[in-house]
């Protein structure tokens, strides 16, 4: 490769068996059981009731997201769509209106403020996005359709109603997935009304920003409704020669000719042209957050994704219901970088290029069949249904000899590598099938049982054409759920329940699996917008991996656990004031293990992961009275305490930490509203990572948004 094309971008321009989560399950545009015997009372949004639970067909139920916080509803693609007070899983919802107050554009800011969960330990590195649940990696999900697990495209919260968040094993509900937890991201989709909004951000690191979320129906009978939603963005990032741009669009269009019937179709295009820095600082130091000590001539960053959806729903009537979700991806993502390799204090710190090329399309849909029914004191939801995938991926990796020694007090920039020597050139298949199975019986309003299991077959395999090689492997996985809902009251109600997953599997190497036990109990008290959970839980995964920081190179673990307690409340405690708090206890522990680097890891604590954890994010508004507009402040903390930084343990802990946030909005006029949010307030620096080199944690930000809605 010459230096003039290392420059350039690398690139060319499920269905749960059971569900612990639930006590009911729907399909994407919401349930669809029927209130009454009458089969000619066709609708959208059917009631079935198994002790209290309301199923709506809004997509997301009943809840209204734009304008609350608190959600009392779950739902995850029709495998899931619930009371999230009789779902026997511990959940937490982020609505639209906590991501607007917030101004979260990662998914890692996303979830900053939700129970269980770590994020953003590789600050700096801006490739992925970097997070953890109950100590374990997390899979993603849009609308109920895996997305993968630390990829290297980092989704846009603006294309979302809410990001629900599952914590656990939950491969029964999911498919193949890994331990920690499931993240499903709920697409926006047209609803049968006329809405604008437009909005434009300016800020820290000469951000740009605007953007637009628009909809209304086609014809009178509002059997055909659109929405388009977009957003251009040009900024840079904290640190020296860098970018962050974006350009992201996506229409979708619904066709309900009937209540019994409809069909969303959702088109989208993301595309970043951005900088990593996944170089980071040299161990040990303490360095602005603006120095750069890569190249610029080689540092780049860059996806461009688009994606197709259909999401289907037809109710025959007398409870029988068919869903049916489908989407295709095309993806091209690449990065080059110079990353560094040494300690604070001994002069020039060596460095080396860094380069990756990839490229992936995909189909993946569900067929899901749900049939309710009640027998006196007995009320019963059965689902059924088919899953499959079929994805190919192209995956290429490049390093440079020697991008020479730099000090950091004075850095001297080389360029661009003269040559990169490619050292993996590979296509990966994968197609899967499954089936699924689950249950769910209420017992006089009162117990819920909750059972499922779901067999997978998977088909993988690599074109190795380096090596000349192809290996193949197939496997055949079947996990299971169980739990059981007792509601006390009308307002509590509490849980046991047990629950498996079953990680993506590599060729040649045994399945990660996830084995929790879970006890928790929920509150949703009457004549208060709020829901208050509690959880304790242990979690084990066997056959797994670490990462050595330094070498990159993956060691085998035997079992590693985690127990802990998960905390969590969302409320609208009046009118005028509403609070999110969350509070983590978490124990890891490698259980067996093989030494690791000639590091005896037995009894250690798993790196990134805190023993506390907790958050509080409060919003009062002080209305108008007439005279002015209503303004709202919001002020939040987040608490992280101290964790090692690697599984060894030998390799430094982070410092236990506390970071402000702080939001201020006036509502200039009934339709328009300005809104500035500032994160980490007080500049706290600290070390969240480290391995060849230290990750600093993000540094203050200020930004301020104007938005008009009519």
């Amino acid at each position: 490769m010459t230096i003039a094309s290392a420059r350039r971008p690398l690139r060319m321009s499920r269905l749960a068996v059971l569900s612990c989560c639930t006590a009911i399950h729907l399909l994407p545009l919401g349930a669809l059981a029927q209130e009454t015997e009458d089969a000619d009372e066709y609708r959208l949004s059917p009631v079935l009731r198994l002790p209290e639970i309301t199923i709506t067909a809004s997509g997301v139920g009943g809840d209204d997201d734009a304008n609350s916080v608190v959600a009392h509803e779950l739902w995850v693609g029709g495998k899931v769509a619930t009371s999230i007070l009789d779902t026997p899983a511990s959940v937490s919802v982020v609505t639209q209106k906590e991501i607007e107050e917030r101004n979260a554009t990662t998914l890692e800011e996303v979830l900053q403020y939700s129970a269980g969960t770590v994020t953003d330990y590789y600050g700096t590195d801006d490739r992925n996005d970097y997070f953890l649940i109950r100590g374990f990696q997390a899979s993603t999900y849009r609308d109920g359709l895996t997305l993968g697990s630390m990829r290297g495209i980092r989704e846009e919260p603006l294309a979302y109603e809410r990001v629900e968040i599952i914590r656990g094993a939950n491969s029964t509900l999911f498919g193949i997935a890994d331990p920690g937890g499931s993240i499903n991201f709920v697409t926006k989709r047209p609803r049968a009304e006329r809405f604008s909004e437009v909005f434009a951000t300016v800020g820290s690191f000469d951000q740009k920003i605007v953007g637009f979320d628009f909809g209304d129906t086609l014809d009178p009978d509002a059997t055909l409704s659109y929405r388009f939603t977009g957003k251009l963005q040009d900024s840079e990032r904290e640190y020296d020669y860098s970018k962050d741009d974006e350009e992201f669009l996506m229409g979708g269009l619904t066709w309900a000719p009937s209540g019994a019937t409809s069909l969303t179709v959702v088109a989208d295009y993301l595309n970043r042209d951005a900088t990593p820095n996944s170089g980071g600082y040299p161990r040990g130091g303490d360095y602005d957050r603006d120095l750069f000590l890569g190249e610029p001539d080689f540092n780049y960053l860059n996806v461009e994704r688009s994606a197709l959806s259909a999401i289907f729903e037809h109710d025959f009537g007398g409870g029988l219901t068919l869903r049916s979700n489908l989407r295709y991806s095309d993806t091209e993502d690449d990065y080059g970088y110079v990353y560094i390799s040494g300690d604070a204090g001994n002069g020039p710190v060596p460095r080396g290029y860094l380069a990756s090329d990839n490229a992936a399309h995909e189909i993946i849909g569900d067929v899901i069949l749900q049939y309710d029914r009640s027998f006196t004191q007995v009320d019963s939801s059965t689902l059924a249904g088919i899953e499959f995938s079929d994805a190919t991926s192209y995956n290429s990796a490049f390093y440079g000899i020697d991008a020479g020694a730099i000090d950091p007090n004075d850095p001297v920039h080389v360029g661009a590598p003269s040559e990169l020597i490619l050292y993996q050139d590979e296509k990966r298949e994968s197609r899967t099938k499954a089936v699924f199975v689950q249950q769910n019986l209420s017992f006089s309003d009162r117990l819920i049982a909750t059972v499922g299991a779901r067999h997978d077959w998977l088909d993988l395999s690599v074109d190795d054409h380096l090596a000349g090689t192809f290996t193949s492997d197939d496997f055949s996985e079947t996990s299971v759920r169980g739990a059981l809902t007792y509601k006390v009251t009308d307002e509590i109600s509490t849980y046991v329940s047990y629950a498996e997953s079953i990680a993506p599997p590599s060729i040649g190497v045994e399945p990660e699996r996830g084995e929790q036990y879970e006890i928790g109990v929920k509150y949703d008290p009457a004549g208060m917008n709020a829901l208050f959970s509690a959880a304790i839980y242990d979690l084990s995964k066997t056959n797994i991996t670490v990462v050595d920081p330094d070498t990159l190179e993956r060691e085998l673990v035997g079992e590693i656990r985690a127990r802990g307690l998960d905390v969590e409340a969302k409320a609208e405690v009046r009118e005028n004031i509403s609070l999110t708090a969350s509070y983590s206890y978490t124990d890891t522990e490698v259980v067996r293990s093989d030494p690791i680097r000639g590091v005896d890891v037995v009894g250690n604590e798993v790196g990134s992961v805190p023993n506390h954890a907790a958050s509080l994010w409060v919003d009062y508004t002080l209305p108008g009275a007439g005279n002015r507009g209503d303004m709202t402040f919001g002020l939040g903390a987040r608490y992280v305490g101290s964790y090692f930084f690697a599984t060894q343990n030998n390799n430094g802990k982070s410092e236990a930490t506390t970071l402000l946030d702080a939001a201020f909005s006036y509502d200039v006029s009934e339709s328009t509203e300005l809104a500035l949010n500032v994160s980490n307030l007080l500049d706290e620096q600290h070390v969240v990572g480290r391995g060849t080199a230290d990750y600093y944690n993000p540094g203050r930000a200020v930004y301020a948004t104007l938005r008009h809605r009519w």
